[in-house]
């Protein structure tokens, strides 16, 4: 709704931060904005939130000191397109090109790390398959449950492909069709696919996004067909793709793939998850020494439960050292941050809080410095035995599991095994304009107890699939389902921690590591580039609070 103001700029610009988000019983005080040659004396509800973005921008990103004034930047010009939402996102793209390079590359369509979310897809029945994540940070899906990557047998886009089901969501259609990774389409609702992947992608996308999609599926090894109908539906779907307990010539080796950081089941001081405490208990029980994380396909998520994870691996011995900190602005950290009074400090159930009876805010009420922002160890679970971790990576990890790589690295035997991470050692929080839109600004970066960080680029793995000569079979093998010793980044990861030993699951048949061998029928590592279908991929991202003040 448009609403018109006949006020002066400065006024107009600070009730432009105050009104754009939720209401505040103090007023922000940014700072006076550069005139502009000709002073708009009205304003669009669209033109306020505009104002929003920048003057937030200009007290929390992380890379504030760069922008321009708000006069030489004016917000305002981005109206164009016909969305709101896209005119925000073009904001945020130009905000981004002033990030130092860090977040905005010259190809780049939107910021590497800075997002904006509306809050109206926040109900998993309004999602739409071909613009949202299969399954959100809460576990929420609306679809049919299948992660696809076409795998192509050439560098060539337009030539011939398998579109390989890379993971099935636990509790989707998929899932209790019983599909597994390691199968691939051949047909869709009786059209053929696989010929020419460029020609072919946009209708692959729109055909699995369909309410009602028939797969016929190959398995790509033991050459059995099957043809299920799925419907699409909502679900719930758990992080854990799988876990399982090998044995290697006695010593126990855990292996755990976690797809994303999902709210703790219990969060808060006193933390609990029903996702991870059985697994890891179940590790205790077996007295697992050696672990194998595997994060191929994990964006990150909530900062908490990725220390939760860490003080479930970590021994009880490093209790009360520094795992981690986070860095804000020096705006953040001298408490500066005015225009952040109108953002409510929420409590962990999303509620509002008071304090001495008015609303708790992120000014008055957080603390940005990094004495209050450093988390220490404090043990979690009975696994108390890990002496090596092995993590499996890909460029689709990303933020969360990147920091419990980092943060285990200065006191755990930590090897990693894959292809160079997607490089974000960014966190943040939403900062909320007109009640329905979460922006998520780069608001601090997190280094570990060595003060190491900036893996911008990523992390490259001690065993890199990019390095052929020496690994000329390493790379995500969709032919094999994940715990499968012979799939290749398993494979290589359980040589890391048992060379020339013979490794079986517990309670399975015999079964060695040897790598798969190349055959007519075989994909070559070497003659592929995965391509991903349907969304933008899995959540990328590391959410957090600053602590409250005096916690």
């Amino acid at each position: 709704m448009k609403k018109n103001f006949t006020l002066k700029l400065f006024v107009l610009v600070a009730i432009a931060a105050f009104t754009a988000c939720k209401k505040s019983s103090v007023q922000p005080t940014p700072e006076p904005p550069k005139p502009d040659p000709v002073t708009p004396v009205t304003a669009t509800r669209k033109e306020l939130s505009l104002d929003s973005i920048f003057l937030y921008a200009k007290d929390v990103y992380y890379w504030n000191t760069n922008l321009p004034t708000y006069g030489d930047f004016n917000p305002r010009r981005f109206t164009s397109l016909s969305k709101d939402l896209d005119n925000y996102n073009a904001e945020l793209l130009e905000i981004a090109k002033y990030s130092n390079s860090m977040e905005y590359k010259t190809t780049s369509t939107a910021p590497k790390y800075s997002y904006i979310f509306d809050r109206t897809n926040k109900n998993p029945t309004a999602f739409n398959s071909k613009d949202q994540l299969a399954v959100d940070l809460l576990g929420n899906g609306n679809d049919i449950g299948v992660r696809i990557v076409s795998y192509l047998t050439s560098n060539s886009n337009s030539s011939p492909y398998y579109p390989f089901i890379t993971a099935v969501y636990q509790g989707s259609p998929a899932d209790l069709a019983g599909l597994k990774r390691g199968w691939y389409i051949s047909k869709i609702n009786g059209q053929s696919y696989g010929a020419n992947y460029s020609a072919e992608s946009s209708s692959l996308n729109t055909a699995l996004s369909g309410t009602n999609v028939q797969l016929d599926l190959i398995n790509y090894l033991t050459k059995a067909t099957k043809s299920v109908t799925l419907t699409k539906a909502v679900y719930k779907s758990s992080p854990i793709y799988t876990k399982k307990i090998y044995d290697a010539g006695g010593k126990k080796i855990g292996y755990l793939n976690f797809a994303r950081f999902s709210m703790l089941s219990t969060p808060g001081r006193n933390p609990s998850d029903t996702n991870l405490d059985p697994v890891f208990a179940e590790f205790a029980a077996a007295n697992v020494t050696d672990l194998i994380v595997d994060l191929r396909y994990n964006g990150g998520g909530y900062v908490s439960t990725a220390e939760y994870m860490i003080n479930l691996i970590a021994p009880s011995a490093l209790n009360g050292k520094v795992m981690y900190t986070e860095y804000y602005n020096s705006k953040m950290q001298n408490k500066q941050a005015t225009i952040m009074r109108n953002q409510p400090l929420l409590d962990i159930n999303d509620k509002i809080q008071y304090v001495n009876g008015r609303i708790a805010n992120y000014f008055d009420d957080a603390d940005y410095s990094t004495t209050a922002n450093t988390a220490k160890f404090d043990k979690k679970g009975g696994l108390n035995t890990i002496q090596n971790v092995v993590f499996i990576v890909s460029g689709n990890t990303a933020s969360a599991s990147e920091l419990v790589i980092n943060s285990l690295k200065p006191y755990v035997n930590v090897k990693t095994v894959g292809a160079t991470t997607y490089g974000k050692p960014i966190g943040f929080f939403p900062v909320t304009i007109e009640n329905r839109y979460d922006v998520y600004f780069s608001m601090f970066e997190t280094k570990n107890s060595l003060g190491q960080g900036g893996y911008f680029n990523g992390i490259t793995p001690d065993y890199d699939e990019a390095n052929a000569s020496a690994y000329p079979n390493l790379w995500d093998d969709p032919t094999h389902d994940f715990g499968d010793v012979k799939e290749a980044y398993l494979d290589q990861a359980l040589k890391v921690l048992a060379p020339s030993t013979t490794v079986q699951p517990i309670g399975a048949k015999l079964a060695g590591t040897e790598m798969m061998t190349n055959t007519m029928n075989k994909l070559s590592r070497t003659k592929i580039t995965g391509k991903r279908n349907i969304g933008k991929g899995e959540f990328v991202g590391m959410v957090s609070s600053p602590r409250r003040k005096g916690q």
